[in-house]
């Protein structure tokens, strides 16, 4: 749901589905929820996506309520029958940049792309987590 979402308010702002900014972005926003869900998740609270477009960077963030277990850089590529370890790998290899900050109650897992080059300037979209149960 967060990746319909955010592919939904990015073709609102006027990047349409399908374009090479929109599913980069949406491969990040899979991978960074999968994260908070998988590894961030506390019973009880969901996470929130934020995007944040000017018209040089569109900035994708994900806040869950877990400090204690922030990302790290993939140092090398899991082993090929490891069933999970690539998520981040991929948002390496999309985003300009990318990173974890903390907040008063948990963390934000950011990540960075480059904006439309025609200079739009979409704002701020936030949008919490689907509310739908995660086992």
């Amino acid at each position: 749901m967060a990746r319909c979402l955010a592919v939904q308010q990015l073709d609102d702002w006027g990047i349409p589905y399908g374009s090479e900014l929109s599913d980069s972005a949406a491969l990040i926003v899979a991978q960074l929820a999968a994260n908070a869900v998988t590894h961030g998740r506390v019973p009880g609270r969901d996470f929130e996506l934020r995007l944040l477009l000017t018209g040089a960077t569109l900035r994708i963030e994900v806040s869950d309520t877990r400090c204690e277990r922030a990302p790290l850089a993939p140092a090398t590529p899991p082993p090929a029958d490891a069933e999970t370890g690539r998520g981040l790998l991929v948002v390496s290899a999309l985003a300009t940049d990318w990173g974890a900050t903390d907040r008063s109650v948990g963390k934000t897992v950011w990540a960075e792309l480059p904006g439309p080059v025609r200079g739009v300037d979409g704002g701020d979209a936030s949008a919490g987590a689907p509310r739908a149960s995660h086992r």
